[in-house]
C-alpha cells in the first residue's frame, strides 16, 4: 500500500512542532501588508506572527489573498512525483473559494494520476477549528488507517470540530461584513463582544454577545461542557491573536477541571489574523453536530 500524506492550508493555525512531529504538509497563504506581499508559513520563516500584530495596532492596513490553482497544481504534484498520496483537507468553502480552486485542481490531476489516490475535503472549519480537524485526523494516520479509512473519518467527523471565539476589536469584522458600523462602535465602547461560531455551511455566525473577559472564558468553558463529547480522552486548542495571557488563564482553568487530556495553546496566524484582529479568543473541541 502506497503512503500518503495529510496536506492543508496556512489558516489551519496549528503550532509549528505539531505540524513538524505529524508530517502534516501546509501550504503557505499570501498576506499583504501596506501594499507589501508576504507569504505566510507555519515557521514563520517569511512573516513574524509577533511582528504581524505589531504592524496591525501601529495601523497597518492587511488584506489577504487565496491559494491559487497554478500554487495547487505545483504543490500536489510535487507530492505525487514523491511517490505519494495525498489527502488535502481545506479552508471551509463557507468562507473562501480556496477549497474549490483545489478541488479543480485535484480533478485534473485524478486524470493525470489515474492511479494514484489524491482527495480533497472541505472542512467546513476555519482557523484551529480546522487546526483540530487536521490534528485529530493526523493522530489517526499514525494509529494506521488507510487514505480512505482516513477521508471516511474526516467526511464523517468534520462536524464535530466545535468553534467558538471572541473579538476584542470590532472594527475588523465590521471590515469584513459580519458586523454594522453602528454595532462596532457602540460594541468597541461599551466592550460588548460578539461570540462567533461557524454553521453546517462553514459560515461564520455570530451566536450572542457578552461583555468583559470573565464573561468570555465562563462562555467558553461552558460551551465545551455542554457540548464535548469524550472530553477525557480528548485535546484541546485555546487559540488568541495576540491574547496570550488572557489565552493563558483559560487554559489553565480547563486544565484545573480535570475534564480533558490535554490543553494547546496556539497563536492564531496572519491570515485568519487580518479578519479577527488583535485581541481575539477561542477555544475548539470535538463535540456534537449543533444547529446555529
Amino acid at each position: 500500500m502506497r503512503d500518503y500524506v495529510i496536506v492543508s492550508d496556512a489558516t489551519l493555525d496549528l503550532p509549528y512542532s505539531i505540524i513538524e512531529e505529524y508530517g502534516i504538509r501546509v501550504i503557505p497563504m499570501g498576506v499583504d501588508i501596506n501594499h507589501v506581499a508576504y507569504n505566510y508559513h507555519p515557521d514563520e520563516k517569511e512573516l513574524k506572527i509577533d511582528d504581524f500584530y505589531e504592524k496591525l495596532k501601529a495601523g497597518a492596513e492587511a488584506h489577504t489573498t487565496q491559494i491559487t490553482p497554478i500554487v495547487f497544481t505545483e504543490y500536489f504534484k510535487n507530492i505525487l512525483n514523491e511517490g505519494l498520496d495525498l489527502l488535502y483537507i481545506g479552508f471551509s468553502s463557507g468562507l473562501s473559494s480556496t477549497y474549490s480552486a483545489a478541488q479543480l485542481v485535484v480533478d485534473d490531476l485524478v486524470k493525470e494520476y489515474p492511479d494514484r489516490k489524491i482527495y480533497c475535503i472541505d472542512s467546513k472549519c476555519a482557523s484551529i477549528g480546522e487546526g483540530l480537524l487536521v490534528y485529530n485526523a493526523a493522530v489517526q494516520k499514525k494509529n494506521g488507517l488507510s487514505i480512505d479509512e482516513l477521508k471516511d473519518w474526516v467526511e464523517g467527523h468534520k462536524y464535530n470540530s466545535r468553534h467558538w471565539f471572541t473579538v476584542k476589536d470590532l472594527f475588523y469584522l465590521k471590515k469584513g461584513g459580519r458586523v454594522t458600523s453602528v454595532e462596532a462602535v457602540v460594541g468597541t465602547a461599551f466592550r460588548i463582544r460578539p461570540v462567533l461560531s461557524t454553521d453546517e455551511n462553514g459560515k461564520l455566525v455570530v451566536v450572542s454577545k457578552i461583555r468583559g473577559s470573565k464573561a468570555e472564558t465562563e462562555f467558553l468553558i461552558n460551551r465545551m461542557v455542554k457540548e464535548g463529547v469524550d472530553l477525557k480522552s480528548q485535546t484541546v486548542i485555546v487559540g488568541h491573536s495576540d491574547n496570550l495571557e488572557q489565552a493563558k488563564k483559560l487554559a489553565e482553568e480547563i486544565r484545573s477541571m480535570n475534564v480533558v487530556k490535554d490543553v494547546i495553546i496556539s497563536q492564531i496566524g496572519p491570515v485568519i489574523g487580518t479578519h479577527t484582529g488583535p485581541g481575539m479568543l477561542a477555544l475548539v473541541f470535538m463535540g456534537k453536530k449543533c444547529d446555529l
